[in-house]
């Protein structure tokens, strides 16, 4: 598996055996096309294999490109088919949602969604074409799921996916890039001790990657991704950073545990039936946000991201990431800026002598840590558990949607 794959914790089964390439290889040898006379193959090249009769059968319907006839047969295109036939032969039993509704699905309900770039599309189509012409198994639909370029300001030309992480002649990849501008906010808002503590490795991993994948993400995958590679930072606060998202689910977790701690030393009661709660007192503006604006459209924004376009007929399949990567970060900045006015745990903005929550202290603490809290006030219990429980529902679409993403929630940072 390619290194940069791993590094996003991206499952791809490379061909576990030689024996799938070697009997691609006597398929391919027996269809290729003998040079004519005088005519020297490039290097590397083991002949040409002739896709007309393939594409007047499945390509022309499909919507591959006429002009594709020829294709030059190479020991690194038949290691890309034997990887494929292993994707297909080990893959998940279930489909992305709408596969079963595809109309060229084949009757095993198997369709490959090949994610490409917009230069290699061509080469990509010669590649299904000979899958069909090889492989008798092949399944009968394939789709394209078309990427735009990647690109460096400043650089010149477009990024490989290798040269995103390894750029030649760089001292950093783009995921050190990351990992070090984690490490010198941590550093800035933590104290160099801290930032250099081994338990927050894994902290600091996870925020960089998070950081990548929002980077690529948060952009439609047909459109042109611009990436900044030299200089910047990264801030817990910019808003439209996974960071900010990362940042802001560890607030939650600090405020449930805070809450915890409390009832387990008898400072609030136990947690009532959600059925007994009293919802009519969420009267402020930020909680009707969190409500209508995050918890009940995360369904819809869920199935609609989820979903690959494939049920339309044709080459192309459509996605779009960027809908669950904006719906989190727009969350994340109407969850913080409520609990920066609100205060959740026993009392309100206007008993608390004019501190808002979310203020920082001479240490710069914040104001919700249990050590900091004021005496409870009875009274307000019941806003009190109708605002947590409103904030627990905010919780789980935030998990929710970084699961999709393949991220895990923080606990801390």
């Amino acid at each position: 598996m390619p290194t940069f794959l791993q590094q996003l914790h991206v499952d791809w089964p490379a061909a576990s055996e030689r024996a799938a390439t070697e009997a691609l290889r006597s398929l391919a040898l027996a269809e290729l096309s003998p040079a004519r006379d005088g005519e020297a193959l490039p290097p590397g090249v083991l002949g040409t294999v002739c896709l007309k009769e393939v594409m007047q059968e499945r390509g022309r319907a499909g919507g591959y490109d006429p002009n594709l006839d020829k294709c030059l047969v190479t020991e690194d295109l038949l290691c890309a088919l034997a990887e494929l036939q292993e994707a297909v032969r080990h893959g998940p039993g279930d489909g992305p949602p709408g596969l079963a509704e595809a109309a060229d699905a084949d009757a095993g309900g198997c369709m490959v969604v090949h994610v490409v770039s917009c230069e290699e599309e061509f080469q990509q189509q010669k590649l299904d074409l000979l899958w069909w012409k090889l492989d008798e198994q092949a399944p009968l639909t394939q789709k394209h799921l078309v990427c735009g370029p990647v690109k460096a300001a400043g650089a010149p030309g477009a990024l490989t996916a290798p040269e995103y992480y390894e750029p030649p002649g760089s001292l950093f990849s783009t995921l050190r890039l990351r990992h070090a501008q984690v490490c010198k906010a941590s550093a800035r808002k933590r104290g160099r001790e801290l930032a250099r503590d081994p338990a927050w490795t894994e902290v600091v991993r996870v925020l960089s990657v998070a950081t990548i994948k929002f980077e690529m993400l948060s952009t439609a995958p047909q459109s042109q991704l611009l990436l900044a590679l030299a200089g910047g930072s990264i801030s817990t606060k910019g808003t439209k950073s996974g960071t900010f998202v990362m940042y802001n689910c560890a607030r939650l977790a600090t405020l449930f545990e805070g809450y915890k701690h409390s009832t387990e030393q008898g400072r609030y009661p136990t947690f009532p039936p959600v059925s007994s709660l009293n919802f009519s007192l969420l009267q402020d503006e930020g909680e009707w946000l969190l409500l209508f604006n995050g918890v009940l459209p995360f369904p819809d924004v869920l199935s609609q991201t989820a979903a690959l376009a494939c049920a339309a007929p044709g080459l192309h399949a459509t996605a779009r990431t960027e809908t669950m990567c904006k719906f989190l970060v727009q969350l994340s900045m109407d969850f913080s800026s409520y609990y920066n006015r609100i205060h959740i745990l026993g009392v309100s903005t206007q008993q608390r002598g004019g501190c808002l929550q979310g203020c920082k202290g001479s240490k710069g603490r914040d104001q919700q840590a249990p050590s900091l809290l004021q005496e409870p006030r009875p009274h307000l219990f019941g806003q009190m558990f109708a605002r947590l429980q409103l904030l627990r529902a905010v919780r789980e679409v935030l998990h929710a949607g970084l699961a999709m993403l393949g991220l895990p929630p923080l606990n801390h940072i």
